[in-house]
């Protein structure tokens, strides 16, 4: 059969619509009872009515999977990525005190593969599913002239809901509190432009080999997918109350827990206190890269910071310690000025 036209250009359409007709399985998995409209539509539809709450306040984050999908594209191993960005939203609604409702996805190339497709929308709707969020649209787009041959975008939006009373926004945090960090799963979505700089374009390691110091192959590593906290945090939660939480992505430690803190408050983290994984050692190491530098590009092996009173951090510790979850107890609040302060770097 003859090329169409836009074919020829670039974009194919009937590929686009086989891709839509292998994901529909997947997606319809994460459906709930409030889903009204199967995957197609122009628009998703959600029945907003018993969630819950008696003041239900909606809240939005948007994100993306950055340079992280270079290291994906390289080994052709897309599920993580698609796990990726589901937890990195959901991260970024629950620390808001939000619940995950539903998400949306766009995916873009210069050329669409079904399979590289079919593998990021697996991944997304398994962290869906995990999150207790229905994946309910999204958009694909072939884009040559934009992306790179190989090159993919992946950009998730996600939409939860919090009691209005229950948000959770950091304005009653004081000195005398109490913060912990709950470990990440490696890099997350974050500093990977530097990371590759740094392993793959300067040193030259191998993705499918171990680096010294490594227990895993680097690419398994770098693609270890990000962690979602939101079940955990959602199960706290409903056992004490925390006053702050900070996502810890792009800008780490330094960057991302001043967006909670109030006027009138430093906080102090002992980082000594943080169990090393060795990729962040060896990015340092390899790269020269000075160490303060790092806890402003890298999460460092802290992915989520909760802030409480010490008597309610008991009662969220105590809980933490009941599902297994670990925990680092490394931070305090102190008089200042919306600074963080790192101890033993």
């Amino acid at each position: 059969m003859k090329q169409s036209h836009y074919a020829q250009a670039g974009v194919n359409i009937d590929r686009g619509n086989a891709i839509v007709r292998d994901i529909k399985r997947v997606v319809r998995a994460t459906f709930n009872r409030h889903v009204l409209a199967d995957i197609g539509l122009f628009g998703g539809l959600f029945d907003a009515r018993n969630l819950g709450c008696t003041h239900p306040v909606l809240v939005s984050s948007i994100d993306g999977v950055g340079t992280k999908l270079h290291v994906a594209a390289q080994l052709g191993a897309f599920f993580g990525a698609g796990r990726d960005i589901v937890a990195h939203c959901c991260n970024d609604i629950v620390v808001q005190g939000a619940r995950p409702l539903f998400f949306l996805d766009y995916i873009a190339s210069a050329r669409l593969r079904e399979k590289d497709v079919v593998q990021v929308v697996a991944g997304m709707a398994h962290e869906c599913a995990a999150n207790g969020c229905a994946l309910i649209g999204g958009e694909t787009a072939e884009m040559p002239g934009t992306y790179h041959d190989r090159q993919m975008d992946i950009v998730g939006c996600i939409i939860g809901v919090v009691d209005r009373k229950a948000v959770v926004d950091g304005h009653a945090i004081r000195p005398g509190d109490v913060a912990i960090g709950l470990p990440s799963s490696g890099l997350h979505t974050n500093g990977y432009s530097l990371a590759r700089k740094v392993l793959l374009r300067d040193a030259k390691l191998s993705l499918k080999k171990k680096p010294a110091g490594c227990a895993r192959p680097l690419g398994d590593i770098l693609l270890e997918p990000h962690r979602s906290y939101a079940p955990a945090i959602l199960d706290l939660l409903t056992r004490g109350r925390i006053k702050g939480m900070a996502h810890i992505t792009g800008g780490g430690l330094l960057e991302n827990v001043p967006r909670i803190l109030p006027p009138g408050v430093d906080i102090e983290f002992d980082v000594a206190m943080i169990p090393r994984q060795p990729v962040f050692g060896l990015i340092q190491r390899l790269g020269g890269v000075d160490p303060r530098e790092m806890y402003r590009v890298f999460n460092m092996g802290i992915g989520m910071v909760l802030i409480a009173s010490p008597a309610e951090m008991d009662k969220l510790t105590a809980r933490l310690k009941q599902r297994r979850e670990k925990f680092v107890a490394f931070g305090r609040v102190l008089r200042g000025a919306r600074r963080v302060i790192l101890k033993n770097v």
